[in-house]
């Protein structure tokens, strides 16, 4: 396997994992935290482990998730 997933893997996991408060979060604010993540792994494998584009990815996934999460009740 490539460094570059492993290390975005390995973000992921421990973003994911530092969410010790899951339970107390809001559908809403799980949805951003789980469409960064997405969107982050997925900026940095489409710009080949760019700065960047992990960054923006983990921006526009944040606010996606964001809006998915405000539409569930």
């Amino acid at each position: 396997m490539n460094i570059r997933t492993c290390i975005s893997a390995l973000v992921l996991a421990v973003a994911v994992g530092g969410c010790a408060t899951w339970d107390g979060m809001s559908s809403r604010e799980k949805s951003a935290v789980i469409g960064a993540g997405v969107g982050g792994a997925a900026g940095a494998v489409a710009t080949d482990g760019g700065v960047l584009g992990t960054v923006g990815g983990a921006a526009v996934g944040g606010v996606i998730g964001d809006q998915v999460g405000k539409r569930r009740r």
